[in-house]
């Protein structure tokens, strides 16, 4: 695996993740944020969990098809298309299901919309590989 997880003694270890990662290898790569789309283009799900378990989905798949997996992901962005903090925990717990918290790190916002009428949910990652 090339990601190392970066932790502080500086800053407080009451947080369910790390400040930072690093890693070693030859190529980096950036995905588009993953959308919870299927395969027609239609949005799945009209919650929370349900379009964060298909945006997990198809990142999965865009980084499989990189040469990647998800021990590859040094960082991630989840947006939420809510205000409410109670949503974008809704969608963590999604993520925390598939990296657990040795995850890599993630940033965690709430953004007013995203690109897809009645979208809720999207996900980018940076990865390295050999």
């Amino acid at each position: 695996m090339p990601r190392e997880l970066i932790t502080s003694s500086d800053l407080t270890d009451a947080v369910p993740y790390h400040y930072a990662s690093a890693a070693s290898g030859k190529t980096i790569v950036f995905t588009a944020g993953a959308c919870p789309l299927d395969d027609e283009g239609r949005i799945v799900a009209d919650d929370i969990p349900g379009q964060t378990r298909q945006a997990m989905a198809n990142l999965t798949l865009a980084l499989h098809d990189a040469g990647c997996s998800h021990t590859d992901i040094v960082k991630t962005t989840v947006f939420v298309a809510s205000a409410s903090r109670d949503d974008l925990l809704k969608a963590w717990d999604e993520y925390v299901k598939v990296f657990g918290t040795d995850g890599p790190p993630s940033t965690l916002l709430g953004v007013a919309v995203l690109g897809f009428p009645n979208q809720l949910v999207e996900i980018e990652a940076t990865a390295v590989r050999d």
